[in-house]
């Protein structure tokens, strides 16, 4: 009977090793292979894909772009989400018809809104610059200008991804105890002590879930950077996962793409992991 309980397990094993384990052991076994258009195969060369990789600018180069646009992006999502979240929860009128329209930019698939937001940030039929002349003001070069290029995929990024953020936070928020507001109303405190002292204390452990999830998603991205910008102008926008698919889809150099996919997942998972322990010191330090 012990035996057969560990039977039912068995689909839910096949399905991990058959979409997670086999295909990272598969890619890092590429990546000792110089597996490319003109040689496929699985030979061996070592960690020669590794090395090229160290002396590879520019692919630390959209790392580093890659940490800026992750982090940057998702502290904004984490502010204006928050916002958001205790707007609604307050007494808002219509909040339920608020908290549907908030989600909508979630619900777009993110290469159909990356193509929208292309053709708003177009420089002569964008709206956007139509907008700023009709204020008298010039229009800007917003894809085709490396800084404005790199601020327009993160305003994309924002603007479909707050929602989500706002969306945990908003269920976190709904699920705190009122008996610690009515004794910070008894007090006498008002609404911004009451959040720095209650609401954001009690809130710690959605907050720190809420932003390793987005983190983690933010860290792949790649639908706006291609839809928009094509990793331009130059390298400006180019991001790791664009990189990478670049060099493994594009170019075909699936061996030394591989081994950049295994650098990357390592660097992540480190990186994580230390931006977890620091979000864990920073909240539990705030609540104390």
């Amino acid at each position: 009977m012990y035996r057969q309980k560990h039977l039912f397990l068995l689909p839910g094993l096949l399905v991990l090793v058959a979409i997670i384990i086999f295909p990272l052991l598969f890619t890092i076994r590429v990546s000792f292979s110089s597996w490319d258009v003109f040689q496929p195969g699985l030979d061996w060369i070592g960690g020669e894909n590794y090395g090229r990789l160290l002396e590879d600018a520019r692919y630390w180069g959209a790392l580093g772009r890659l940490l800026v646009m992750a982090v940057g992006t998702v502290l904004i999502q984490y502010v204006l989400g928050f916002a958001l979240a205790l707007l609604v929860w307050g007494d808002l009128r219509a909040r339920r018809f608020f908290r549907v329209l908030f989600l909508v930019p979630m619900m777009t698939t993110p290469v159909v809104m990356s193509v929208i937001w292309r053709t708003v940030f177009h420089e002569s039929i964008g709206p956007l610059n139509g907008i700023l002349q009709a204020l008298g003001l010039h229009g800007l070069p917003w894809l085709s200008e490396p800084t404005l290029a790199f601020i327009s995929v993160m305003i994309v990024e924002i603007w479909q991804w707050t929602p989500f953020m706002f969306l945990l936070l908003l269920a976190g928020l709904v699920s705190l105890p009122k008996e610690p507001y009515l004794a910070a109303k008894i007090d006498g405190a008002g609404p911004i002590r009451t959040f720095f002292a209650v609401t954001f204390p009690a809130m710690a452990g959605i907050s720190i879930a809420a932003i390793l999830i987005r983190l983690i998603e933010a860290s792949k991205i790649m639908e706006s950077v291609y839809v928009m910008t094509s990793g331009g102008p130059g390298t400006a926008t180019e991001t790791s996962s664009y990189y990478i698919y670049i060099r493994g889809l594009r170019d075909f150099q699936l061996g030394y793409a591989s081994s950049l996919s295994v650098t990357y997942l390592v660097i992540m998972i480190i990186s994580l992991t230390i931006i977890a322990k620091v979000l864990v010191r920073f909240f539990v330090k705030d609540r104390t």
